[in-house]
């Protein structure tokens, strides 16, 4: 999988006062590289509000990553899905999507579960939390050293939990290829130039 290093965006809806079409669309004018959906809502998923992201970053030549449930992903030919720990498994999700999706993993604080979702066909695996996250504020901790620890598995590598502008730098260094972003960019007053400063640290990076 060619990885273009950057912002990778979670559009949380359940954290959003509307589908707020118009921040993401201004994301992705920043330059964001990939967009997932999350919807905790009683009444998710939103089918029509999916086709809207889709058009969106196949305008704008961004993967549309679906959370949780790849048969939604498969439905809304969403480019993969990003799995839990409590959600079906790598193989299954791989065997239904075919070779080309992209399959991310959560993998908390661990590096154990990380190789285990990279020996199972896995295309990246994302660690986190790393600050205090208004997404998941019950989520645990994870230290940055796994970042560091996970290059050694040879697939992209993601960080995620109460990334901003004010911290991002710091699990970029410790060799995130991507930051996972929910508020720091849909809650900014200007998402456009949330992500433009967010995706400038990369340029500056190893």
């Amino acid at each position: 999988m060619t990885l273009k290093r950057g912002v990778y965006g979670i559009y949380d809806r359940g954290t959003l006062p509307d589908d707020c079409l118009e921040r993401v669309e201004a994301a992705l004018t920043g330059g964001m590289r990939w967009l997932q959906y999350r919807d905790k809502r009683p009444q998710a998923p939103d089918r029509d509000l999916i086709a809207a992201l889709r058009r969106l970053t196949r305008t704008f030549d961004v993967r549309l990553i679906i959370n949780d449930d790849w048969q939604l992903a498969a439905d809304s030919q969403a480019d993969g899905v990003h799995l839990g720990q409590s959600d079906p498994s790598v193989r299954s999700a791989r065997a239904a999507l075919g070779p080309k999706a992209i399959i991310g993993v959560s993998c908390s604080g661990s590096l154990e579960s990380a190789c285990a979702a990279v020996a199972d066909d896995a295309s990246y695996v994302s660690f986190g939390r790393f600050f205090i996250s208004i997404t998941k504020p019950d989520a645990a901790p994870a230290e940055l050293g796994v970042l560091t620890e996970a290059r050694v598995l040879n697939v992209p590598v993601i960080a995620i939990g109460g990334i901003n502008q004010t911290n991002a730098a710091q699990v970029i260094a410790a060799g995130a290829d991507m930051i996972a972003v929910a508020a720091g960019v849909f809650n900014a007053d200007d998402p456009q130039q949330a992500t433009r400063e967010l995706a400038a640290l990369f340029a500056h990076s190893s």
